[in-house]
């Protein structure tokens, strides 16, 4: 018997729930929906598509973090991403299901992008002259080249894994360092261009810099954090149990130490270049966010995203126990759902959070799907990369130990 196959029917088990939940959740979500647009009209109809592009963006983090600390691993070859290459492939796998799920976005642009509605822009000078690059044909070409570009490089990543599991093949190490040092530029530069996309433009007059490298971070601390807890999940069980120990741990936990303090350091450092350069369009985005109804939730960002983690991973205590990491990476990756809410909803919800039965059955439905189609990728190959070069010799070590 395969030594991975006592946490295979486990893994089975929760990837059932996964589309369970998720065919439900993707149910409901139509259903409400239809009923929202066919009662409440224009109004309706942007609900639906509003709470589905906030759903969607936050699962897109995780599948595209993956990829991102993928190639990050195979650039450093460091052994703390020994135990977590797996899950991060399997993440990848998944882009070609956001690929798919993207498609309702594209047929709500109207409803939920005032550039893509001609009399909006008829009516606006500003928005006039951004209409070179908002316009909808030009959106909808460059988020077939974000995914394609995305699709090739996970594709050959996972290909030539595959084929080192099988051969043995001590060049295809040096191949996969290769393609991840130019992927990792080309996976930053459509972060960059994707937020600025699907969500920047949902305000058309407001625009930062820094943006897209906020949306990198947020991404990047997703997929560790989600990767961690997942890490959990395998650690009682072979060959994992046999790779996992203190020192592993600590790395992993530093590294979700730095992407927190990065997460904080852009995020401030957004808002007080914007806030210096006092400029009638920018400050607006902050002040919306920063003052009144939706201040609170800014608090609870900087108090528990931020100031609680930071503490929590100066531990070694903390980081040097699976347990106690997990559950401050779990934390993390429902932290990051409200991150996102707080930089989307603002958009359009004026007044205030108000949470609509839509957002939930989206989050729901896509997370569900999602769940179950890394689960299915989770469980195609062995947990643990076999005849990588840079870890040869790491299962002797660990028992010697």
């Amino acid at each position: 018997m395969n030594s991975t196959d006592t946490v295979r029917p486990q893994i089975e088990r929760l990837q059932k729930r996964g589309f369970l939940f998720g065919i439900a959740g993707v149910l409901l979500f139509a259903i409400f929906g239809a009923l929202a647009g066919h009662h409440g009209g224009l109004a309706g109809w942007q609900q639906l598509f509003r709470s589905y592009l906030f759903a969607y963006l936050y699962w897109l983090c995780i599948p595209c973090g993956c990829l991102g600390l993928l190639m990050l691993h195979h650039l450093t070859s460091g052994r703390w991403g020994y135990p977590l290459r797996r899950i991060f492939e399997a993440g990848s796998r998944s882009l070609g299901l956001m690929a798919v799920l993207f498609l309702p976005v594209l047929a709500g642009l109207p409803k939920l992008y005032e550039w893509a509605r001609p009399a909006d822009v008829a009516a606006d000078p500003v928005l006039q002259a951004k209409q070179w690059y908002l316009n909808s044909p030009g959106f909808i070409v460059r988020a077939i080249l974000y995914f394609a570009i995305l699709l090739v490089i996970a594709g050959l990543l996972n290909k030539w894994s595959r084929e080192q599991d099988s051969t043995g093949d001590l060049k295809l190490k040096n191949r996969m360092g290769t393609l991840s040092a130019p992927g990792v530029i080309l996976w930053a530069l459509i972060v960059t261009g994707a937020s600025v996309d699907w969500v920047m433009s949902l305000e058309p007059h407001w625009f930062s810099t820094i943006y897209g490298m906020l949306w990198m971070v947020i991404m990047v601390l997703a997929a560790m954090s989600f990767s961690v807890f997942v890490l959990r999940m395998l650690a009682d069980h072979e060959p994992i149990k046999d790779v996992v120990d203190p020192p592993r741990f600590n790395d992993i936990g530093n590294l979700m130490l730095t992407f927190v303090m990065l997460w904080a350091y852009l995020s401030f450092d957004q808002l007080l270049i914007t806030w210096a350069g006092n400029l009638k369009d920018e400050i607006p985005w902050y002040a919306q966010r920063a003052f009144g109804a939706w201040a609170p939730i800014g608090v609870v960002l900087i108090l528990l995203h931020f100031f609680l983690p930071f503490f929590l991973l100066l531990q070694r205590g903390v980081k040097r126990r699976l347990r106690r990491l997990s559950v401050v990476a779990a934390w993390i990756v429902v932290l990051t759902l409200v991150d996102v809410y707080w930089i989307v909803v603002p958009s359009y919800e004026r007044s205030g959070p108000r949470v609509h039965w839509l957002d939930v059955f989206a989050i729901i439905g896509i997370g569900g799907l999602w769940v179950g189609t890394f689960l299915g990728q989770l469980n195609k190959l062995p947990l643990l990369p076999l005849h990588d070069p840079r870890f040869e010799g790491v299962l002797e070590h660990e028992h010697g130990d």
